[in-house]
Protein backbone atom coordinates (compact mmCIF):
# COMPACT_ATOMS: atom_id res chain seq x y z
CA UNK A 1 0.00 0.00 0.00
CA UNK A 2 1.20 3.55 -0.70
CA UNK A 3 2.47 5.31 1.97
CA UNK A 4 -0.20 7.93 4.01
CA UNK A 5 -0.59 11.60 3.26
CA UNK A 6 1.35 13.41 5.48
CA UNK A 7 -1.20 15.89 6.71
CA UNK A 8 -2.93 12.56 8.39
CA UNK A 9 -2.28 11.37 12.02
CA UNK A 10 -1.67 7.94 13.09
CA UNK A 11 -1.60 6.34 16.58
CA UNK A 12 -0.95 3.12 18.13
CA UNK A 13 -2.47 2.37 21.58
CA UNK A 14 -3.26 -0.15 24.09
CA UNK A 15 -6.84 -0.20 24.95
CA UNK A 16 -7.32 -0.49 28.67
CA UNK A 17 -9.62 -2.94 30.05
CA UNK A 18 -13.39 -1.19 30.59
CA UNK A 19 -13.38 1.39 27.57
CA UNK A 20 -15.13 1.48 24.25
CA UNK A 21 -13.43 1.87 21.06
CA UNK A 22 -14.99 4.96 20.51
CA UNK A 23 -14.11 8.84 21.46
CA UNK A 24 -17.39 10.11 23.10
CA UNK A 25 -20.54 9.39 24.14
CA UNK A 26 -23.58 9.14 21.59
CA UNK A 27 -26.12 8.82 23.81
CA UNK A 28 -26.88 9.06 27.23
CA UNK A 29 -26.60 5.71 27.74
CA UNK A 30 -23.25 5.98 27.80
CA UNK A 31 -22.69 8.93 29.70
CA UNK A 32 -20.68 6.73 32.69
CA UNK A 33 -18.40 4.67 30.32
CA UNK A 34 -14.66 5.19 29.33
CA UNK A 35 -13.49 6.36 25.84
CA UNK A 36 -10.46 6.63 24.10
CA UNK A 37 -10.68 10.64 24.34
CA UNK A 38 -9.58 10.19 28.00
CA UNK A 39 -6.36 8.94 26.82
CA UNK A 40 -4.91 11.90 24.94
CA UNK A 41 -5.62 14.69 23.12
CA UNK A 42 -6.54 13.20 19.85
CA UNK A 43 -6.73 15.23 16.60
CA UNK A 44 -10.33 15.91 14.78
CA UNK A 45 -11.05 13.28 12.53
CA UNK A 46 -9.26 10.55 14.77
CA UNK A 47 -11.05 6.58 14.05
CA UNK A 48 -9.99 3.37 15.18
CA UNK A 49 -9.49 1.00 12.50
CA UNK A 50 -11.29 -1.98 13.93
CA UNK A 51 -12.47 -2.35 17.38
CA UNK A 52 -12.12 -3.95 20.14
CA UNK A 53 -15.25 -4.65 23.32
CA UNK A 54 -15.29 -2.67 25.96
CA UNK A 55 -13.53 -5.76 28.05
CA UNK A 56 -11.51 -6.62 25.66
CA UNK A 57 -8.15 -5.35 26.05
CA UNK A 58 -4.90 -4.59 23.79
CA UNK A 59 -3.46 -3.08 20.14
CA UNK A 60 -5.78 -0.71 18.76
CA UNK A 61 -4.65 1.26 15.91
CA UNK A 62 -5.93 4.60 15.30
CA UNK A 63 -5.76 7.33 11.91
CA UNK A 64 -7.21 10.07 10.25
CA UNK A 65 -7.16 8.23 6.75
CA UNK A 66 -10.20 6.27 5.52
CA UNK A 67 -7.83 4.39 3.32
CA UNK A 68 -5.75 3.62 6.21
CA UNK A 69 -8.83 2.13 7.85
CA UNK A 70 -10.29 0.53 5.23
CA UNK A 71 -7.26 -1.50 3.84
CA UNK A 72 -6.20 -2.74 7.63
CA UNK A 73 -9.81 -4.15 7.44
CA UNK A 74 -10.14 -5.54 3.77
CA UNK A 75 -8.99 -8.90 5.58
CA UNK A 76 -5.66 -8.57 4.40
CA UNK A 77 -3.65 -7.83 7.76
CA UNK A 78 -3.54 -10.19 10.40
CA UNK A 79 -4.51 -9.73 14.04
CA UNK A 80 -2.96 -11.97 16.72
CA UNK A 81 -5.55 -12.14 20.15
CA UNK A 82 -3.97 -14.18 23.55
CA UNK A 83 -7.01 -15.57 25.06
CA UNK A 84 -7.43 -17.28 28.45
CA UNK A 85 -9.46 -19.77 28.64
CA UNK A 86 -12.11 -21.52 30.94
CA UNK A 87 -10.80 -24.63 31.49
CA UNK A 88 -7.84 -27.29 30.47
CA UNK A 89 -8.51 -26.07 26.30
CA UNK A 90 -8.11 -29.58 24.50
CA UNK A 91 -6.07 -30.48 21.56
CA UNK A 92 -9.45 -31.10 19.52
CA UNK A 93 -10.66 -28.32 20.38
CA UNK A 94 -8.12 -25.94 19.13
CA UNK A 95 -8.23 -28.01 16.09
CA UNK A 96 -11.58 -27.40 15.77
CA UNK A 97 -11.06 -23.51 16.00
CA UNK A 98 -8.53 -23.79 13.20
CA UNK A 99 -11.00 -25.33 10.90
CA UNK A 100 -13.16 -23.06 11.58
CA UNK A 101 -16.99 -22.92 13.80
CA UNK A 102 -19.97 -21.85 13.30
CA UNK A 103 -21.23 -18.43 15.94
CA UNK A 104 -23.41 -16.20 15.82
CA UNK A 105 -23.13 -12.87 14.08
CA UNK A 106 -26.33 -10.38 13.04
CA UNK A 107 -28.60 -12.58 14.21
CA UNK A 108 -27.63 -15.31 12.05
CA UNK A 109 -25.35 -18.24 11.51
CA UNK A 110 -21.64 -17.24 10.33
CA UNK A 111 -18.37 -20.03 9.52
CA UNK A 112 -15.96 -18.88 10.32
CA UNK A 113 -12.66 -19.37 8.03
CA UNK A 114 -9.75 -21.36 8.59
CA UNK A 115 -6.83 -19.27 11.60
CA UNK A 116 -4.04 -20.07 13.12
CA UNK A 117 -4.31 -21.32 16.92
CA UNK A 118 -2.27 -22.85 19.39
CA UNK A 119 -1.77 -23.00 23.09
CA UNK A 120 1.08 -20.87 24.56
CA UNK A 121 3.69 -23.09 26.80
CA UNK A 122 4.37 -20.41 28.65
CA UNK A 123 2.34 -17.38 30.44
CA UNK A 124 2.11 -14.63 28.06
CA UNK A 125 3.99 -11.19 30.07
CA UNK A 126 1.23 -8.80 30.12
CA UNK A 127 -0.28 -6.27 32.59
CA UNK A 128 -2.63 -7.30 35.36
CA UNK A 129 -5.30 -6.66 34.33
CA UNK A 130 -7.58 -3.91 36.06
CA UNK A 131 -10.60 -6.10 37.08
CA UNK A 132 -9.43 -9.56 39.00
CA UNK A 133 -9.67 -12.56 36.53
CA UNK A 134 -10.69 -15.51 38.53
CA UNK A 135 -7.57 -17.88 39.78
CA UNK A 136 -6.05 -20.91 39.43
CA UNK A 137 -8.37 -22.55 42.53
CA UNK A 138 -11.33 -22.54 40.54
CA UNK A 139 -9.84 -24.63 37.78
CA UNK A 140 -7.30 -24.09 35.06
CA UNK A 141 -7.32 -20.87 33.14
CA UNK A 142 -4.83 -21.62 30.21
CA UNK A 143 -4.06 -19.43 27.58
CA UNK A 144 -4.31 -19.79 23.79
CA UNK A 145 -3.23 -17.85 20.65
CA UNK A 146 -5.10 -17.02 17.53
CA UNK A 147 -5.14 -15.33 14.58
CA UNK A 148 -7.10 -13.98 12.09
CA UNK A 149 -7.45 -12.31 8.79
CA UNK A 150 -11.27 -11.56 9.93
CA UNK A 151 -12.70 -9.69 12.88
CA UNK A 152 -16.67 -10.07 13.61
CA UNK A 153 -17.87 -8.55 16.56
CA UNK A 154 -16.76 -10.69 19.75
CA UNK A 155 -15.33 -13.07 17.11
CA UNK A 156 -12.74 -14.64 19.71
CA UNK A 157 -15.03 -14.91 22.22
CA UNK A 158 -17.69 -16.40 20.42
CA UNK A 159 -14.89 -18.88 18.99
CA UNK A 160 -13.70 -20.30 22.40
CA UNK A 161 -17.30 -20.34 23.29
CA UNK A 162 -18.44 -22.71 20.65
CA UNK A 163 -15.77 -25.04 21.42
CA UNK A 164 -16.46 -25.26 25.15
CA UNK A 165 -14.16 -23.17 26.52
CA UNK A 166 -15.05 -19.19 26.95
CA UNK A 167 -13.03 -16.48 26.83
CA UNK A 168 -11.77 -15.23 30.62
CA UNK A 169 -9.34 -12.71 29.38
CA UNK A 170 -8.80 -11.13 25.43
CA UNK A 171 -6.05 -9.32 24.55
CA UNK A 172 -4.97 -8.22 21.36
CA UNK A 173 -0.68 -8.37 20.84
CA UNK A 174 -0.31 -8.20 17.11
CA UNK A 175 -1.75 -6.28 14.35
CA UNK A 176 0.41 -6.99 11.08
CA UNK A 177 3.96 -6.72 12.03
CA UNK A 178 3.25 -4.07 14.64
CA UNK A 179 3.39 -6.20 18.36
CA UNK A 180 1.71 -4.95 21.44
CA UNK A 181 5.37 -5.43 23.15
CA UNK A 182 5.87 -3.78 26.43
CA UNK A 183 3.11 -1.25 26.07
CA UNK A 184 1.35 -0.70 29.32
CA UNK A 185 -2.82 0.04 29.53
CA UNK A 186 -3.55 3.78 28.34
CA UNK A 187 -0.35 3.86 26.51
CA UNK A 188 -0.75 5.93 23.22
CA UNK A 189 2.08 6.65 20.63
CA UNK A 190 2.26 8.54 17.57
CA UNK A 191 3.56 7.37 14.35
CA UNK A 192 4.10 9.01 11.05
CA UNK A 193 3.29 5.89 9.01
CA UNK A 194 1.75 2.92 9.42
CA UNK A 195 1.38 1.34 6.31
CA UNK A 196 5.27 0.63 6.50
CA UNK A 197 4.88 -0.29 10.19
CA UNK A 198 2.18 -3.22 9.44
CA UNK A 199 4.15 -4.84 6.88
CA UNK A 200 5.55 -8.39 7.63
CA UNK A 201 9.25 -8.76 8.31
Amino acid sequence: MEASNLAHRHFIIYKPYGFLSQFKSHDSKQQSKNFLGALHDFPEGIMAIGRLDEKSEGLLLLTTDGKMSDYVNSRKVEKEYYAQVDGPISAEAIEKLKIGVEIGFNGKKYQTKPCKAFALEALPNLPTRSKKIRDERHGPAPWISVVLKEGKFRQVRKMTSAVGFPTLRLVRVRIGAIKLNNMQPGDVIEVTDLSSLLEEG
